[in-house]
């Protein structure tokens, strides 16, 4: 048996297959984690959340900040943006059961030596903080009333935590911290504009500020200009996939690399944000 957690996928389905035959998965063996952005900007978000969906319990999803978008256009409170690629989804005669199952995915999961999140963790939490608060999230994702908490998700107030943070507040602050933030300060004040590997004044890679932490290594995605990024507290896999980079495995037990070259389905120039939410 084996585990492979796997880079943001972002609708690259040929891609997916490829890294899939590569590793030799065997579904009734190993298991995929998967760091969230299944779907948009590449041109099979469809295809990739039919076939993750149909693998079962052999794929553990994290929800993506572009998953979240998709959730929340599919119930009408998100505004399409130009670089979407998601109509074929948003159209299909599942979507309704292929977007109830993704919103019923998990925020954060943890396992053996990894926790495994699609942004970053705040400097402030432990891990079974951030896995409680997880699980307050995935709760109102979930709920039968969730369309309240999707109608509220949006916005990027308040933009730190607070334990004495209530309602609509305090879940954003969680789903931000989980699927937005790249650059935090000390105190946990996120930033959200800077896309890059520089940090704005002030502020550090949220990763850097839990260094020297006992704790489980964290398996996260979200940042592309970041890359490949392995040490011994921190697996960042989001290698560009839908960039014209790479869509990468790490098999956790041993930490061997699987990579699958991609095509550059949105070629970045110096007017385009890769990672804009």
């Amino acid at each position: 048996m084996a585990t492979y957690a796997i880079g943001d996928v972002q609708g690259c389905h040929d891609e997916l297959q490829a890294l899939l035959a590569r590793i030799g998965f065997d579904r009734a063996r190993d298991r995929l984690w998967f760091v969230g952005d299944l779907v948009n900007r590449g041109p099979k978000s469809l295809e990739v959340l039919r076939s993750v969906r149909d693998l079962g319990d052999a794929a553990v999803v994290v929800l993506g900040n572009h998953d979240l978008h998709m959730i929340c256009l599919h119930e009408g409170y998100a505004r399409r943006r130009e670089d979407d690629t998601i109509d074929a989804l948003l159209s299909a005669p599942d979507a309704n059961e292929l977007i109830g199952w993704l919103r019923t995915r998990r925020m954060m999961h943890v396992e053996g030596a990894y926790a495994m999140v699609h942004a970053g963790l705040l400097p402030g939490w432990s891990i079974d903080k951030a896995i409680s608060l997880a699980r307050e999230v995935e709760m109102a994702l979930s709920a039968a009333n969730y369309r309240d908490f999707v109608a509220h998700m949006y916005g990027g107030t308040p933009d730190h935590w607070d334990d004495a943070l209530a309602g609509w507040d305090r879940l954003r602050v969680v789903v931000n911290a989980m699927t937005r933030m790249r650059f935090c300060t000390p105190d946990g004040v996120m930033e959200f504009h800077a896309k890059g590997i520089e940090p704005p004044t002030g502020f550090a890679p949220w990763f850097e500020l839990r260094a020297g932490r006992a704790e489980p290594a964290i398996v996260c995605g979200h940042w592309s200009a970041l890359g490949l990024k392995l040490s011994a507290r921190l697996v960042g896999l989001d290698t560009g996939c839908v960039w014209g980079g790479s869509l990468s495995a790490l098999r956790l037990e041993d930490r061997r690399l699987v990579q699958v070259p991609c095509a550059a389905y949105r070629p970045l120039d110096a007017s385009q944000n890769p990672e804009s939410l």
